[in-house]
C-alpha cells in the first residue's frame, strides 16, 4: 500500500512538470473576458426572466 502511495506521488510529480502554466498576463486576461462574459450572460438572462414575468402578469 505504501509503494502504490509513494509511486501515484512520484507519478504525479512527474506530470506536473509537463503542465504548462499561463503567464500572470495570460492569466489576468482570461479573467476579464470570464467575468465580461458572466456580466453578459447575467444581464441577458435577468432580462429575459423580467420580461417572461410581466408577460405571465399580464396573461394570468
Amino acid at each position: 500500500m505504501i509503494n502504490k502511495l509513494q509511486q501515484f506521488i512520484a507519478d504525479v510529480r512527474f506530470e506536473m512538470t509537463k503542465v504548462s502554466w499561463p503567464s500572470w498576463e495570460e492569466l489576468r486576461s482570461s479573467t476579464y473576458i470570464v467575468l465580461g462574459l458572466s456580466l453578459i450572460l447575467i444581464v441577458f438572462l435577468f432580462s429575459i426572466d423580467f420580461l417572461l414575468s410581466k408577460i405571465l402578469n399580464i396573461v394570468l
